[in-house]
Order: C-alpha cells, then sequence, then structure tokens
C-alpha cells in the first residue's frame, strides 16, 4: 500500500488553472503567479505521484490519463473548499439562478458562468438558449431571472453593458464577398438586429443581395459562411478562429455598433442572481475592449 500525502489545495489549484486555461502563461495571469512558481507547483504535484500529468510539447498542455484522474478529484476538492470557507464564514450561497443566453453568446460567456461556479458552487446555474426577444419576454414574465441579449428594437430595454462594432465576416480563401448578388447568412426574418442591419446597408448603397443561407443559431450560420457559401454578420467576440473580417476596401456598408444589455427579471433579485449579474458585467465589459486587428480581414 502507497504512503498517502495529503494533497496542496493551492498546488491542486494551480493544476486545474494551467488546463483550464490552455496553458502555463495564462495560468500565471489568472493566478497573479510567477512562472516560475506555477512550473515549480506543477514539478512538485508531478514529483507527488511520481508520473507525468500534463503532455506538453504542444500549443495547449493537456492531461495524461493520469492527469485526467487527478483533475476530477481536484476539482471536487477545490469546490469543497469553497464551500467549508462559505459555510463557517456564513457567506454560503445556495439556490437556483436561471439565466437566458442567445445561441450566439454560448461561445462567448462559459468561462464566466465556469468561474461564478466554482466561486459559489452551491448555487445551481440553468442556463436557456434562444432568441434574444424571447429571453426578454423570459425575464418579463419571472421565468428567468436574468438574461444577457442583443439590444434591438423589438426588445428595448435592460442595462447596456457594452457596445460592439457589428461587422461583415467571410472565410479566408473564399471571395465570397465579390459574388453579385451577394449570398448571405442570416437568421430568420424578424427576430435579429444583425440581419435587419444587413440588408438595410446594402439596400442604402444599391448593393444587390441574396438570402443563401438561413438558421437560427449561430453555429448554423458560420457553417455556410466557412464552407464559402455566404458571408454573415456579428461582432468580433463571435468570431471563430476560421473565419475573418472583411476588409472595408471590400466597398461593404459600415454596419452601426452592437448594445449588449442585461436584463433583470422584475423584484427583489436573490443574492445569487445577483452576483451572477455582477460576475457578468465584469466579464462583457473586460471583453468588450475587443482588438479588431487580431481578427485578419480576408
Amino acid at each position: 500500500m502507497a504512503n498517502f500525502r495529503p494533497l496542496d489545495l493551492v498546488v491542486l489549484n494551480t493544476f486545474v488553472t494551467v488546463v483550464d486555461k490552455g496553458g502555463f502563461t495564462a495560468a500565471t495571469d489568472a493566478l497573479h503567479l510567477a512562472q516560475s512558481t506555477v512550473s515549480a507547483h506543477m514539478k512538485r504535484l508531478e514529483e507527488t505521484f511520481g508520473q507525468p500529468l500534463l503532455q506538453r510539447g504542444r500549443k495547449a498542455p493537456t492531461p495524461t490519463p493520469a492527469g485526467e484522474r487527478l483533475l476530477s478529484h481536484a476539482r471536487q476538492m477545490l469546490r469543497q473548499n469553497a464551500l467549508a470557507w462559505q459555510d463557517v464564514s456564513e457567506q454560503r450561497l445556495d439556490g437556483v439562478v436561471r439565466l437566458g443566453i442567445p445561441d450566439d453568446y454560448v461561445v462567448y460567456l462559459p468561462e464566466a458562468l465556469s468561474e461564478f461556479e466554482a466561486q459559489y458552487p452551491g448555487v445551481e446555474l440553468q442556463v436557456d438558449c434562444g432568441l434574444s426577444v424571447d429571453l426578454v419576454q423570459s425575464v418579463r414574465t419571472g421565468s428567468l431571472d436574468l438574461a444577457i441579449t442583443t439590444r434591438q428594437p423589438k426588445s428595448p430595454g435592460g442595462e447596456v453593458l457594452c457596445q460592439e462594432p457589428t461587422v461583415w465576416a467571410g472565410a479566408p480563401g473564399h471571395d465570397t464577398q465579390r459574388r453579385t448578388p451577394l449570398p448571405l447568412a442570416v437568421s430568420t426574418d424578424g427576430v435579429c438586429i444583425f440581419r435587419e442591419r444587413a440588408l438595410a446597408a446594402l439596400d442604402a448603397v444599391g448593393i444587390p443581395w441574396r438570402i443563401a443561407y438561413t438558421s437560427a443559431s449561430l453555429s448554423g450560420l458560420t457553417a455556410a459562411v466557412r464552407a464559402g457559401l455566404a458571408i454573415t454578420v456579428l461582432t468580433p467576440s463571435m468570431l471563430g478562429s476560421d473565419l475573418s473580417i472583411i476588409d472595408s476596401a471590400e466597398g461593404l456598408p459600415e454596419l452601426p455598433m452592437t448594445e449588449i444589455a442585461l436584463h433583470r427579471s422584475p423584484g427583489r433579485p436573490k443574492e445569487a442572481a445577483r452576483q451572477l449579474a455582477l460576475s457578468l458585467q465584469a466579464h462583457i465589459q473586460a471583453r468588450s475592449t475587443v482588438d479588431l486587428n487580431k481578427a485578419a480581414p480576408v
């Protein structure tokens, strides 16, 4: 039987952060530690188990089979540690928070939600993805506690968290933006401000267009764009690595800014919902400083 030793939660937290952030440099920033300290933590943890826990030499280190097993235990131990602190200090949050997010933002907020769950493990998050106009109505009727939406004429109100540029996006290696009529991938009629703005802007400058692909989800739209079937309209934060902003030199019209808003259900909010709102505010406002130069034009 092996001699068991107590595991250091600080070191385990470093391990989890390296995996979640995709590397030592990102973990250094997130933990506010020197990179040498992060490396020392990982070395100590691997020496404790006598085997590698991370596969190095890749763009992002990934857990070995032993690392995968430890990762599951480490998450449980860190979660229990947070619960213990909050319980003893009588600061524990419990309950259910119902959050609405458009499908477009599924790739936008996972990190914020993961950090919230790690900070408040006693809170159960229920996330409902849908159209902004439907989510706003659900908040008003109390079916949702909070909703993050794209602000548009059919869903006014809410607290504006940030503004992002609205851009034309296409797939590198395709000349889709030079076709006539211009093929577009857009949401269904009457539910998306991006569609309305794109068509209005093209009509204003006399550029002929056609609807080549329609989908209610961002993944559906971007699949068509990646294949070179159409171009679309979105914000820089929604760009994947395989899409790029179309250069203004291509002659497409400028689009207005997009507002991202937070809607809250009527009445006094639950403390868990209030804390989630604060977390989402901080995350989205930090993300609003997106550097457009990171997305190379087509």
